[in-house]
């Protein structure tokens, strides 16, 4: 065989050896005080050690993206308990603290009735909040505004339409489309990485 094919068959299989999902980033060291949507306080990513982790990024005003990737992300968890994948967590984190109170993450998961057995909505400073979604890669740019009748501004931003899977060492592994992520891609993953 001539060193040239010997070449190109090593230089294959070496390749085709790799990692289904390659890691794409790491979440970091630095650790953020946050606020789940029953009040109480969570270090991120503290509190995802050791699970695989499904993440959408949202701000409960939105009307059109994010209400599509938190069904989504719904579907995704339907799909894990059928399937009977295990230590998966969901989480979706809000880029406008201002707005998204414990209290109004908790109505938006109740007026959806989500299952928030293994799924945690998160909040907390501006500046924390900034942090992971930065680390994420992704963008929240304020825009158009309206006023209530009660007087409360409400402010809608352009963002990345993302879910994030996330391994049990906090890399992250895959980005996808989230208002139209394809289930059984992520379901396949997850199953990849259990």
């Amino acid at each position: 065989m001539n060193t040239k094919i010997a070449y190109i068959i090593i230089s294959f299989l070496l390749l085709s050896c790799g990692e289904k999902l390659p890691v794409v980033d790491k979440l970091g060291d630095a650790k953020h005080t946050l606020v789940n949507q029953n009040g109480e306080k969570i270090v991120f990513p503290d509190f995802l050690e050791g699970k695989t982790v499904v993440m959408n990024f949202i701000f409960t005003n939105c009307p059109d993206i994010c209400p599509l990737s938190t069904n989504n992300m719904r579907l995704i968890q339907e799909r894990v308990k059928k399937e009977k994948l295990k230590n998966i967590e969901f989480v979706s984190l809000s880029f406008d603290p201002e707005s998204d109170t414990p209290e109004a993450l908790s109505k938006f998961a109740a007026i959806r009735n989500l299952d928030l057995s293994n799924w945690t909505f998160l909040t907390g400073e501006k500046s924390a909040t900034d942090s992971i979604i930065n680390k994420a890669g992704v963008m929240a740019v304020p825009s158009d505004s309206t006023t209530l009748k009660s007087g409360k501004k409400i402010i809608y931003f352009i963002h990345t339409d993302r879910i994030q899977l996330i391994d049990s060492d906090k890399r992250i592994r895959k980005n996808y489309k989230g208002s139209t992520i394809n289930v059984d891609e992520i379901v396949d993953d997850l199953k990849s990485l259990q």
